[in-house]
C-alpha cells in the first residue's frame, strides 16, 4: 500500500475541511433560495434511460467538489416544495429547525439498533417518542415505539401485532393456513393492502367498509362485517382506522370502534383484533387539544373554532387506540424518514422480542433498551427523533398550534370561495383539516345538484360519467393554460374513498399544508377556475 496516496484519501474525505464542506453546503442553500422564487414549477425533464446507460463512476480519487458535481444537476432538478403555489397532496416544505436536527444527525451518523452504535441518539429515540405518546395518546402510563422507514412500516407494525394478538407465536410457527382477516375504511390508505400481501394474510382478506359523506367508517356497517367474519370462523386480526384520510381527510371515531371491536369480538368468543389508528396526515392536530377555545389567543375566526372544538373531540379518541401511526414528514414539516410506530402499552411489542441466541453479534443487546430485539430493520436511521425533537422545541407548544390553525383557516376560506361558484361543489364541506376535494363543471350546471343526485342515487350512469369526465378535463386544461409563477398547482383524485352506491368519486384535489400560503395564492386560483369557463 502506498502509504502517501492513503494518507491524502484519508485526509480529502475522513477529516473535515471546515472551510470547504461549508462552501459547498452555502452554494446548496444558494440554489434553494434561487429555486423559492421559481413558483410551483411542472416535473423537470428526466431520461431514465440516459442515466442507466451512463451509470458512470471515476477511476481517479477527486475532492469534495468532485462530489458536489456528481449529484449538484439532481439536486437542482429536485423541487424543494418551498413555493407556496404547492397545493398538490400532503406534503409540505421541510422547516429549518427539522433541518439543524438533520444536519446533527447526519454528522453522527447514528444507527438506532442498539446503544452500542447510537449511544445518546437511542435516549433522543425514547424522549421523542413519548412526547409524541404523549400528545396522540393524551398522556399513557407505559408508551413505546420506533421510528421506521415510513408510514407503511409503520401500519406493517400494527398489522404483524394484530396477528400474534389472536394468533399467539405466530412469529415463530408461521400462520398454519389460519384464516386471518384484517379491516379498514374504504377510504383508508392503499398501503393497509401492503401489509396484508406481506404478512401472508392475502390481500384478498384485507375488507373494506364504506364511509360517510364526512369520510369516516361507518360504524354500522364495521359491526355487521366484524358478525360475518367471525361467522365464517376467520380470525380478525386488526381493525385499521384512519385519522385523516389522504385526500379528503376523513377522520373515523377511534372510541365508537373500540367498543365495537370489543363486544363483537366477545360475543363470538374470540380475542379482540389490534385497532391501529393510521394517523399519519392527522396526528399533528392533537397539539390543539389544548388550545382555550374561550380565551381564542390566536383570534381565530367563528368558523375556525368549532373545527379546533371537533379536532379535540376526535383526539380524545386516540387514546382507546393500541396503537398509531405517526409520520413527522408531514403534518410536523420535517425530514424524510420521521415515521413513528406508536404503542399505547410497552408491553404489546413483547411479542416481537428476539433471543439473544437470534442476534448473535448483538452480544451486549438489552431488551430493555436495544430495539434491534423487536424491530423489523436493523439498520435505523437517526433522523426521525433528531427532526421531531428538534422542530418541536424549536417551534414550542404554541408555535405548532398557529400552523395547526393556520392550515385550517385557509382551507376554510377556499371551501367559501368555492361554494360560492354555482359550477363548483365542494365534496368534504363538514370535514375537519387541510384538505379540499371538489368539483368544477362548465359554468350552466349545477354541481351541487348533480351531486346531491349522485348520492340520491337518481343520477344515470351516462350523465354521471359525463359530468366526472367535465371535471376531469377542465383540471387538464388548467394544467395546460397555468401560469407556474402565479398558479399554485392542484392534483386530481379518481376516488376520494366516498362511494355511495358503489360509485367511487373523482375530485379537484388543494391541500394547504405550506404555511406559506397566504389568500393572495386563494384568489388566483379561483380566479383561474374562473377563467377556465
Amino acid at each position: 500500500m502506498n502509504k502517501q496516496r492513503l494518507s491524502e484519501l484519508i485526509q480529502t474525505f475522513f477529516t473535515c475541511d471546515r472551510e470547504q464542506v461549508s462552501a459547498i453546503f452555502d452554494e446548496l442553500l444558494t440554489a434553494v433560495e434561487m429555486e423559492e422564487h421559481r413558483g410551483a414549477g411542472g416535473l423537470m425533464s428526466r431520461n431514465y434511460e440516459t442515466a442507466q446507460a451512463n451509470p458512470e463512476i471515476h477511476t481517479l480519487p477527486g475532492n469534495l467538489k468532485d462530489a458536489r458535481d456528481a449529484i449538484f444537476p439532481y439536486f437542482w432538478g429536485t423541487d424543494g416544495w418551498s413555493s407556496k403555489l404547492h397545493l398538490e397532496n400532503v406534503k409540505g416544505p421541510a422547516n429549518y429547525a427539522s433541518l439543524v436536527g438533520a444536519l446533527a444527525c447526519l454528522l453522527k451518523n447514528p444507527n438506532l439498533c442498539t446503544d452500542t452504535y447510537s449511544q445518546r441518539s437511542n435516549e433522543l429515540e425514547v424522549k421523542s417518542m413519548t412526547a409524541l405518546a404523549n400528545l396522540v395518546f393524551y398522556n399513557t402510563d407505559s408508551p413505546w415505539g420506533l421510528f421506521t422507514m415510513g408510514g407503511t412500516v409503520s401500519n406493517l407494525y400494527g398489522g404483524k401485532l394484530g396477528i400474534e394478538r389472536v394468533m399467539p407465536g405466530a412469529m415463530h410457527h408461521g400462520l398454519q393456513d389460519a384464516r386471518l382477516s384484517g379491516v379498514v375504511s374504504q377510504a383508508a390508505h392503499y398501503s393497509n393492502a401492503t401489509l396484508a400481501g406481506w404478512l401472508g394474510m392475502g390481500t384478498d382478506h384485507l375488507h373494506t367498509v364504506p364511509t360517510d359523506a364526512n369520510l369516516a367508517m361507518r360504524l354500522d356497517l364495521l359491526e355487521r362485517k366484524l358478525d360475518e367474519l367471525y361467522a365464517e370462523g376467520r380470525r380478525v386480526a386488526f381493525v385499521i382506522a384512519t385519522f385523516g384520510t389522504t385526500d379528503a381527510f376523513g377522520v373515523d371515531d377511534v372510541a365508537g370502534i373500540r367498543a365495537i371491536v370489543d363486544a363483537v369480538s366477545a360475543r363470538h368468543g374470540q380475542p379482540a383484533p389490534q385497532l391501529h389508528v393510521d394517523a399519519a396526515v392527522g396526528w399533528f392536530y392533537t397539539v390543539l387539544n389544548e388550545y382555550d377555545l374561550d380565551a381564542n389567543p390566536f383570534d381565530l375566526n367563528e368558523q375556525t373554532l368549532p373545527l379546533v372544538y371537533a379536532i379535540q373531540q376526535h383526539s380524545k379518541g386516540l387514546r382507546h387506540a393500541d396503537s398509531v401511526t405517526i409520520d413527522f414528514h408531514k403534518l410536523g414539516w420535517g425530514h424524510y424518514p420521521a415515521s413513528a410506530f406508536v404503542v399505547n402499552r410497552r408491553d404489546d411489542l413483547k411479542c416481537l422480542i428476539r433471543e439473544k441466541r437470534d442476534v448473535p453479534y448483538f452480544s451486549e443487546a438489552d431488551a430493555r433498551r436495544d430495539p434491534a430485539m423487536y424491530t423489523l430493520e436493523c439498520s435505523r436511521a437517526a433522523i426521525g427523533p433528531y427532526s421531531v425533537m428538534a422542530t418541536l422545541n424549536g417551534l414550542g407548544l404554541i408555535g405548532c398550534q398557529m400552523l395547526a390553525a393556520n392550515s385550517l383557516e385557509m382551507a376554510l376560506k377556499f371551501k367559501a370561495r368555492l361554494a360560492a361558484l354555482d359550477y363548483c361543489r365542494v365534496l368534504n364541506p363538514d370535514t375537519i383539516g387541510p384538505s379540499v376535494v371538489f368539483w368544477v363543471l362548465p359554468k350552466g350546471r349545477d354541481a351541487g345538484q348533480v351531486y346531491d343526485q349522485l348520492v340520491a342515487g337518481e343520477l344515470p350512469a351516462e350523465k354521471r360519467e359525463r359530468y366526472f369526465d367535465e371535471t376531469h378535463r377542465l383540471f387538464d386544461k388548467r394544467c395546460q393554460t397555468l401560469d407556474p409563477a402565479v398558479d399554485a398547482r392542484l392534483s386530481f383524485t379518481r376516488s376520494i374513498g366516498y362511494c355511495p352506491h358503489g360509485v367511487a368519486i373523482p375530485a379537484w384535489k388543494a391541500v394547504f399544508f405550506n404555511p406559506r400560503t397566504d389568500d393572495e395564492v386563494i384568489d388566483r386560483v379561483i380566479e383561474s377556475i374562473e377563467n377556465l369557463m
